[in-house]
């Protein structure tokens, strides 16, 4: 299973893509672990964003569990050289759009920081809707487009 977009590649996350020198986040461990226990998570946790024309491992983007009641919420992280080239609104844009084909996903949601203008363009473009503010966080979602 993988996303194929124009500059990119999306593979979900499995202990297999990982190379023996890299260091692990906490939260792509913390989900390696999980899908130890529950192999149904596939797809619905971290995914591995690679440049399509080198290979490169760029970032992840993902969900943070599976759908509940049509819902799942997204996240994403694309590594400081490769950010500003438009990769996270391309890598989570075709994430939606395989979500939503699931059948499985009926609403996405997102949060970020007040102060985080990048990833505010990126949900911006990505057609959600600011549902929510407080002093630190944005909340946002997007419904599938019937």
């Amino acid at each position: 299973m993988e996303i194929k977009t124009e500059r990119l590649i999306i593979k979900p996350c499995v202990i297999n893509l990982i190379k023996d020198d890299e260091e692990l986040s906490p939260h792509i461990q913390h989900y390696l672990e999980e899908l130890e226990v529950d192999t149904e998570l596939l797809g619905w946790g971290v995914w591995l964003v690679y440049k399509q024309e080198d290979q490169q491992l760029i970032g992840d983007i993902g969900f943070k569990g599976k759908p509940e009641h049509g819902v799942v919420e997204v996240g994403y992280g694309i590594y400081p050289d490769a950010q500003n080239n438009g990769y996270a609104t391309e890598a989570v844009g075709a994430l939606f759009d395989w979500a939503f084909r699931t059948g499985q996903v009926n609403k996405i949601i997102a949060e970020c920081l007040l102060t985080n203008q990048a990833s505010i363009r990126v949900l911006e473009k990505l057609i959600m809707t600011r549902v929510e503010e407080d002093e630190h966080m944005v909340y946002w979602e997007r419904h599938i487009f019937h």
